[in-house]
């Protein structure tokens, strides 16, 4: 195993509460090498080096990085093997990795000999210029891809006095670039900027003269929490989840869902939805992210301004306490009121999760004096609420234009041939589907109206 390093070091300092996805992204595409990420003391991760590695656009960029920063690092050594001994970059296996070479050839990019060593960085940036964007799925909407894809763009790269500057800086400075991998950086003494994601997008957005505040997208400060809940659970002999819908976000739910860990989830033996008849129908989606029995107690308002989800909710945890024999609940809910649910059972055990901007500061201080643990569920909250309502806002739409759409293509040809007044045999029908309405396709002009395109042979 190859010796710790000075990284290693500052990984060991946030073992929690940190993440490491983004900086592990950037590791693989600047061609951070592989021992690195197998080595668990340091913070690029082998899942994503695995994950990538699959991936033929980043591939590319990964190895073009790895023979750049080779030249760059072996710059005189390389040019001397050159003039004096006619080698070429693929003929240099001490100082030119071979296999990165060869994985570009397989991917159909093949670095063209050249005469001077220069050119060769020249020809690698321009390389990397025109495809660094095929890379840009790879990381989250979230960060601003101008910032990352600055990283890979040498300046000036395209001009011999570009390549000369940037050569001559990576040299002076060798040992501050991560794991002496070349990137686009304006160095500072920072330490290892890969060190995890929330120190690495902090300088990132600092050196673009910007400012990174949405925080809980790069650190899990869910952690401690997620602790908590688990020890709260394991001390548990029946778990129920309680859910107030009125004064909870379905789709962070779904979020905070996906980020318990499966032992935690094991030990809840149900979920139990209290909301009105109206709006229900949003939360279907929580069956689509747990394997926990979900039950939806619907509640009818005797009065349309006068919710009675709560007084619901207080009679079916109490019937769960007392006949079912649940021990402990997990209250989800933002609504002071549930003080009163939880002081009337004091051989019960509770848990709430609150959302930060619906719940009062008398709420949280109440459950403090009293010992029982809350937490937000926005600490959860990695970014994937915002997919999770791409899912399903792209599902409803889905549904919406396929009931408004016939069901069947060959009733709408029908339809078609009786106005037209022409005769087909069965085979001419299906011989005209095939041909002309398989690949249709629905475009939407500038206004976001829909229409209909037959690819009409």
């Amino acid at each position: 195993m190859p010796p710790i390093t000075v990284q290693s070091e500052e990984r060991r300092k946030h073992p929690k509460g940190e993440k490491y996805e983004l900086i592990s992204k950037v590791a693989y595409l600047i061609g951070v090498p592989y021992w690195v990420f197998e080595n668990e003391f340091e913070s690029p991760q082998i899942d994503i080096y695995q994950e990538l590695n699959q991936n033929k656009h980043a591939r590319i960029i990964r190895n073009l990085c790895i023979v750049r920063t080779a030249i760059e690092r072996f710059f005189m050594k390389i040019n001397i093997k050159m003039y004096s001994e006619y080698k070429t970059i693929y003929s240099i296996p001490e100082y030119i990795p071979q296999e990165a070479l060869e994985q570009l050839v397989a991917d159909g990019i093949r670095v063209s000999k050249q005469t001077r060593l220069i050119n060769h960085v020249i020809e690698i940036n321009r390389l990397i210029s025109d495809r660094i964007n095929n890379c840009k799925d790879v990381f989250p909407d979230w960060v601003k891809w101008e910032y990352i894809r600055a990283l890979f763009i040498m300046k000036d790269g395209f001009t011999e006095e570009g390549v000369k500057a940037a050569g001559e800086e990576y040299h002076r400075h060798k040992d501050c670039y991560p794991y002496k991998a070349y990137l686009n950086w304006a160095l500072v003494d920072n330490g290892n900027i890969l060190a995890y994601d929330r120190k690495f997008v902090s300088l990132l957005y600092q050196q673009n003269r910007d400012r990174f505040t949405d925080l809980a997208k790069v650190s899990d400060k869910g952690a401690l929490a997620m602790s908590n809940i688990h020890d709260f659970v394991k001390k548990a002999e029946k778990v129920v989840m309680v859910v107030d819908c009125e004064n909870t976000d379905p789709y962070r739910m779904c979020a905070t869902l996906k980020v318990m860990d499966s032992k935690t989830l094991s030990k809840i033996q149900k979920i139990m939805l209290f909301d009105n008849a109206n709006t229900m129908d949003m939360w279907r989606i929580l069956e689509s992210y747990t394997s926990i029995p979900v039950e939806y107690v619907i509640s009818q308002r005797v009065l349309q301004n006068k919710s009675l989800v709560d007084i619901e909710m207080t009679a079916v945890t109490c019937r769960e306490h007392y006949r079912e024999n649940v021990d402990s609940f997990i209250i989800v809910s933002s609504d002071s009121d549930y003080w009163g649910l939880i002081s009337s059972l004091p051989d019960a055990r509770f848990l709430m999760m609150i959302e930060r901007g619906k719940s009062s500061q008398d709420l949280k201080i109440t459950l403090s004096r009293n010992g029982i643990f809350y937490c937000y569920t926005e600490e959860f909250y990695d970014g994937s609420s915002d997919k999770i309502k791409t899912i399903a806002l792209a599902n409803e739409v889905k549904q919406v234009l396929e009931r408004a759409l016939p069901q069947n293509i060959y009733d709408v040809l029908e339809l078609a041939l009786t106005a037209t007044g022409i005769h087909m045999k069965d085979e001419e029908k299906k011989q005209f589907i095939d041909n002309n309405l398989v690949d249709m396709s629905l475009v939407m002009d500038e206004s976001g109206k829909l229409s209909i395109k037959l690819n009409t042979k």
